[in-house]
């Protein structure tokens, strides 16, 4: 008997194209939002396929977004000096995983809760990152997500 190969997040959500998806549907929301939209007023109109290609390289897809944007370095520029809140990063959450739901990314429990574990986690670390003062390390990989405890239930 062989033992199925365990999918990726990124293979298990759909590739770059639901990535690509997920992030122009949530953008195009963000926009319109009182308490986050200035913080993308002057957002460059290829920043949601930026934001893709970050996730989908954090959930085990290429590494595009370090070898073409520059990987955690450059990620980390754009959150510098921001002072991100905390009402800010939960409705940056609370967005994206209505997006997600929107697009029609897997609704599985395990999917959902490792995506929610990562965008969680990514989302106080780019507020924490934001914050006045703040001396986060310049260098570091982009960050690889897996299913965390529960792998995908595959009868």
């Amino acid at each position: 008997m062989t033992e199925k190969a365990v999918p990726t997040l990124y293979e298990w959500a759909g590739g770059t194209e639901a990535f690509e998806r997920l992030t122009e549907v949530f953008y195009r929301t963000v926009v319109k939002d009182d308490l986050i939209g200035p913080l993308f007023a002057h957002m460059d109109p290829d920043h949601p396929k930026h934001v893709a290609m970050w996730l989908s390289e954090v959930f085990g897809g290429p590494d595009r977004y370090t070898k073409e944007r520059g990987g955690y370095p450059n990620m980390l520029r754009h959150h510098l000096g921001k002072a991100i809140s905390e009402q800010q990063r939960r409705r940056w959450v609370s967005l994206l995983m209505d997006a997600a739901d929107e697009v029609g990314l897997p609704d599985d429990p395990e999917f959902r809760a490792a995506f929610a574990g990562y965008i969680e986690w990514g989302t106080r670390l780019a507020k924490h990152n934001s914050q006045p003062g703040a001396t986060p390390p310049p260098e570091a990989p982009v960050p690889h997500w897996g299913w965390g405890v529960a792998p995908p239930y595959q009868p």
